[in-house]
């Protein structure tokens, strides 16, 4: 399994965290509280595109909104091999943080 970077990690755990409330706004929304970091909306679809081409997320439309002008939102829900990913990418970072000499980071 290729392992995903940083940013495609951050939204699948929006994306997890959210369940199935995840659309651009609530992912960009959640990423800004957790990080501190404003991510424009380039920074949030690329990654988020190349998740549903990989299959591990999935894209449904909620319904119109009178707010949207009666169009809808795209939700995105994580799939079984996107919690694979996830879990094999928190994997391999505890292999690494744990070679860490304790103490070498103050």
């Amino acid at each position: 399994m290729r392992l995903l970077s940083r940013a495609e990690e951050i939204i699948l755990l929006a994306v997890l965290s959210l369940e199935g409330k995840a659309y651009g706004i609530a992912i960009q929304d959640f990423i800004h509280e957790r990080t501190g970091t404003e991510w424009s909306f380039a920074q949030i679809y690329g990654p988020l595109n190349k998740l549903a081409r990989k299959g591990y997320v999935s894209k449904f439309s909620g319904e119109p909104t009178p707010e949207r002008g009666g169009r809808h939102k795209c939700f995105y829900l994580i799939t079984a091999g996107g919690k694979a990913a996830l879990a094999e990418i928190r994997r391999v970072q505890d292999r690494v943080w744990n070679s860490v000499t304790k103490g070498a980071i103050t």
